[in-house]
């Protein structure tokens, strides 16, 4: 039962960057609403005192003041994302190709040797029981116990979930 709720938890944490961009979209989609409220009840002010063009130039203007904050949101968005590029170019220059890659490679390299370490413990464990003739479902019960399956549980689930939520 821990190991699918651990589970469920380390899955969903790769998801956490898409959860709250749920919560501002939902913040921007009542903000949008209350202005278009506002719009309505401007163009239903205008209509009444027989200004209709004036309407229909407001309507067009706030039109085009949507579509260039969209822009300018989409060019901050990319500009931002240029920006992290470069700084993570620059911090690399004059640094040699190794100090690079071996910065590049810290995260998996964790995974890696985690992974490498388990499998060690279990191998060498195995061997070990074996020799003194511990029975194979004694062996597999303390080397693959409820906590081992646990933590291997989150690790792959956090992994595989950001990949999961990082793609749209």
């Amino acid at each position: 039962m821990i190991t699918l709720l651990t589970t469920l938890l380390s899955f969903l944490a790769g998801g956490l960057p898409k959860l709250l961009g749920f919560f501002q979209d939902r913040a921007d989609k009542a903000h949008e609403l209350n202005l278009a409220r506002m719009q309505i009840e401007r163009e239903l002010e205008l209509r009444k005192a027989g200004f209709e063009a004036q309407a229909k130039v407001e309507e067009i203007r706030t039109d085009q003041l949507q579509i260039n904050a969209d822009v300018s949101m989409a060019q901050t968005a990319l500009q931002e994302k240029q920006a992290l590029y470069a700084h993570d170019i620059a911090i690399g220059q004059g640094a040699s190709t190794w100090v690079v890659n071996a910065r590049s490679m810290v995260r998996p390299a964790i995974t890696y040797g985690m992974f490498a370490l388990l499998c060690f413990i279990n191998i060498f464990g195995a061997v070990y029981a074996w020799k003194l003739g511990t029975p194979f479902a004694e062996v597999i019960a303390t080397l693959w116990d409820a906590d081992t399956q646990i933590i291997w549980a989150s690790v792959i689930s956090f992994w595989f979930g950001s990949q999961a939520f990082s793609k749209k």
